[in-house]
């Protein structure tokens, strides 16, 4: 602050009269500089001409901001700089070039005049003579500071630290240094607007720290930038040099390079295809053109490694014995007679006509039934290599084909991939979960699967990340799902599709005692006299711990009881041997999980018992209906379907149609509400093989007669009671002998599926094959029905109306 004494002088000092002013953007005009100003806005113009014609000084004040095309008052900042004009040039553009000398700080006290152009009242603020201690120690610091900015900014010249030497005011001293810095207007006009020298100095000081600490990093970007283009032009020298040396002595160009020579010793080793051959040639010759150092020469030599490594024409002898086949199947595999005999079809034709190429297999079945096990059978019987590739989740078309090499990271698709890494041509290979493949905006996998299955296209499979053709046909592909319905059409059609069903109980038995319990005992570190399992009791694990198409839950509660049986032993409390009986499976395995018995323990009605497939296997499930007085509502819960509501509907309106024959009332449907639930409301559930459970428990609801506990039944309804054939007939068989179910109803056209698998099924499973709905009623009803037994009907509540029955 400047003190009264100052501002006595100052107002003293003041001008007698206002002075033009001139609004400057992007410029701060300092005391004792000379600067070049060019002058276009009119305004300015017009200031300048009354300057020249009167006093030849004008003031100078810079803009807050510099979008502001025409300012007004408040736009320029409170401390300009008085200057004089020294010469002017007009120029052709209509703006003129001035040469300005500052001479010294003012303050704008007041405008006085704002057109034609701006006329302010301004104080003069003279520049203090008086040299204090911390000044000059300001000014010392400061001239140390300004001697290394000039050595690392090359923009200004050495000479320049002459024109400070001779300077002894320190205000003076810190205007001179900021007119040469390179700093924002905000930074010069806040030098501008310290008054006190000492406060001038500080502020300049910092702002060439913080301008020296920026040029320190820039030099060192611009000499590790330089550094390495002079390693890159040395390098390019050198090797030109080299070469020309080379040629003089008659030396092979590559003998300088080591790496290359044995890459091209690699290529003309390998056996590759002529095509194959030639490119790699061609990408080699590309290689040697360009620096070692590039970033495309890292790209160009992992793709010419990829080709030669490849096993292009590199084979396993295979062998086609059909007894062979036979054998290991047997040995590694109980049970599964169709899909053994299927097998054994397919390797018979290939034994005769001596080609792989041609259908391929793929194994549908539940999780468990030993789907990728028979896979790795036939690759031993065959003596091949056997790789596998999991499909499960793979959403993008790269992973089958590859990426293309213009992108970072690319490699061959997982076909490629994985014959490269088996090493042969011609292994048996697996894809796993080919149902589960997904699709999205980078590509469809299943479209690129046809070229890989269809034994016309893949002799020439085309891979992105190749781009030349391998020869996949002979390849023994094998394809594994869960269901078909998800496998697009184009692919089911190139596959011979082999249906591996779930297990009965007596296989169950079977592969526990030939497989799981063997294997399981030497996992564990066990002998086999040390612990051995009884018939029963592997049955009662089979029934009441496990519920599964496969064994890998089965094979689990084996695990489980054979780790507490290996913790006892451990442990030293005994070391007899061990015999595992029925009574002790449930003091090593807990409570049972399931119950094995009737689906439900009496008669009900409104309660039928049907027979669903799943992923896993057959089921069966409940359907319960309750009526009440209501309007005539249909409700449906138990998160069904579409397909499984429509059934419902059908069903209902079967019974509507046959009320008189049922003895029902005619408009029975207007006076009660119906409602139909299938439990384990959590699990969706949809298809129309429950058509004709649906409607045996909504007779029943409607007639009062109960259902017989041991009967479930399968099939789907028309309108006119007709009963349409179902799929998945051994698994749901299964799961009805599994519930203890006695008699079974299934569709008549069905019969057919039941001769394949009648030798798989208990002798105690009486099967009943039906073509009416009437059949079906006479058959799963405990009591007859009739006019003669219609129930007591509800009576309507009072002030109800008949409406539509449903929607």
């Amino acid at each position: 602050m400047v003190d009264q004494k100052s501002k006595k002088t100052e107002k003293s000092a003041a001008w007698k009269e206002a002075l033009p002013l001139i609004p400057l953007r992007n410029m701060v005009v300092f005391p004792q500089m000379i600067v070049p100003l060019f002058i276009g806005r009119s305004k300015s113009v017009k200031a300048l001409e009354n300057t020249l014609a009167k006093e030849k000084t004008v003031v100078f004040a810079t803009q807050k901001s510099e979008e502001v095309e025409e300012p007004g008052p408040k736009d320029l900042c409170p401390i300009g700089t008085l200057a004089e004009i020294v010469q002017m040039l007009a120029l052709p553009d209509d703006t003129t070039k001035v040469l300005v000398e500052g001479i010294c700080r003012v303050r704008l006290e007041k405008f006085v005049q704002e057109t034609p152009y701006f006329r302010a009242a301004v104080t003069r603020l003279p520049e203090s003579e008086e040299f204090t201690p911390e000044a000059e120690a300001l000014v010392r610091v400061v001239v140390k500071q300004f001697e290394e900015y000039v050595k690392l900014n090359r923009r200004i010249p050495s000479e320049t630290l002459m024109s400070i030497v001779n300077v002894d005011n320190p205000g003076r001293l810190a205007d001179l240094i900021s007119s040469y810095l390179t700093l924002k207007i905000e930074e010069k006009q806040a030098i501008l607007e310290a008054l006190a020298a000492e406060k001038r100095l500080k502020k300049l000081s910092e702002v060439l720290d913080k301008e020296i600490e920026v040029l320190k990093v820039e030099k060192k970007l611009q000499g590790k930038v330089r550094r390495q283009i002079e390693k890159v032009q040395k390098e390019y020298y050198l090797k030109e040099k080299m070469r020309a040396i080379q040629e003089e002595l008659g030396e092979d160009e590559e003998s300088g390079q080591p790496e290359l020579a044995e890459l091209r010793k690699k290529v003309n080793d390998a056996r590759l295809p002529p095509e194959v051959k030639a490119k790699a040639a061609k990408e080699l010759e590309h290689l040697e053109q360009m620096p070692p150092m590039a970033s495309e020469a890292a790209v160009l030599r992992t793709y010419l490694d990829w080709l030669v490594e490849l096993p292009w024409k590199k084979r396993t002898k295979s062998k086609l014995d059909i007894a062979e086949v036979e054998k290991i199947l047997n040995e590694d595999h109980y049970g599964l007679g169709k899909v053994k005999e299927r097998i054994l079809e397919y390797f018979a034709v290939l034994q005769l006509t001596g080609k792989i190429g041609g259908t391929i297999l793929c194994l549908v079945g539940p999780p468990g039934v030993g789907k990728t096990s028979v896979a790795r059978s036939i690759a031993r019987s065959m003596g091949r290599k056997f790789t596998r590739v999991a499909l499960g989740g793979v959403r993008d078309e790269a992973e089958v084909r590859g990426h293309r090499r213009t992108y970072v990271g690319s490699l061959p698709g997982r076909v490629i991939q994985s014959i490269h890494k088996i090493g042969v041509s011609n292994p048996v290979f697996l894809l796993d979960e080919i149902d589960k493949l997904g699709a999205d905006f980078r590509g469809d996998p299943a479209a690129a699967l046809l070229e890989v299955l269809d034994p016309e296209m893949n002799k020439e499979f085309s891979d992105h990340y190749l781009e030349v053709a391998f020869d996949l046909s002979d390849v023994f592909f094998i394809t594994t799902a869960n269901t078909r319905e998800p496998i697009p059409r184009p692919l089911q059609d190139r596959m011979e599709v082999i249906e591996m069903s779930g297990y009965t109980e007596e296989e169950k038995l079977g592969i526990c005692r030939g497989f799981l319990v063997p294997r399981e005992l030497e996992r564990h570190g066990l002998k086999k006299n040390q612990a051995q399992f009884e018939e029963d009791a592997l049955l009662e694990v089979i029934r009441e711990y496990t519920r599964e198409a496969g064994v890998r839950n089965l094979e689990r509660e084996i695990a489980t009881v054979l780790r507490k049986i290996a913790t006892r032993i451990v442990k030293g409390k005994e070391t007899a041997r061990f015999v595992i009986k029925k009574s002790d499976i449930e003091t090593y395995l807990g409570a049972p999980r399931f119950r094995f018995g009737l689906a439900e323990e009496k008669d009900q009605v409104g309660t039928a018992t049907g027979l669903v497939w799943t992923e896993v296997g057959g089921d069966t499930i409940p359907v319960e209906v309750t009526v009440m007085p209501g309007r005539g509502g249909l409700t449906l819960t138990g998160q069904l379907g579409d397909v499984m509501q429509e059934s419902a509907k059908a069903a209902m309106s079967f019974v509507r149609s046959r009320a008189a024959e049922l003895g029902l009332e005619d408009n029975f449907y207007r006076k009660f509400d119906v409602h139909i639930h299938v439990p384990e409301g959590a699990v969706p559930k949809d298809g129309p093989s429950a058509g004709i459970t649906i409607a045996t428990a909504l007779t029943s609801a409607l007639s009062g007669v109960p259902v017989r506990r041991d009967v479930a039944m399968t099939g789907e309804i028309t309108l006119r009671g007709k009963i349409l054939p179902i799929g998945g007939l051994k698994e749901k068989l299964l799961a009805a002998r599994r519930a203890g179910i006695k008699s079974v109803i299934i569709p008549k056209e069905n019969k057919k599926d039941l001769e394949e698998i009648s030798k798989e099924l208990p002798a105690d499973l009486k099967i009943n094959f039906v073509k009416e709905m009437d059949e079906v009623l006479g058959l799963a009803l405990a009591g007859k029905i009739g006019p003669k037994e219609r129930p007591k009907p509800f009576k309507t509540p009072p002030g109800a109306e008949p409406p539509v029955m449903y929607a």
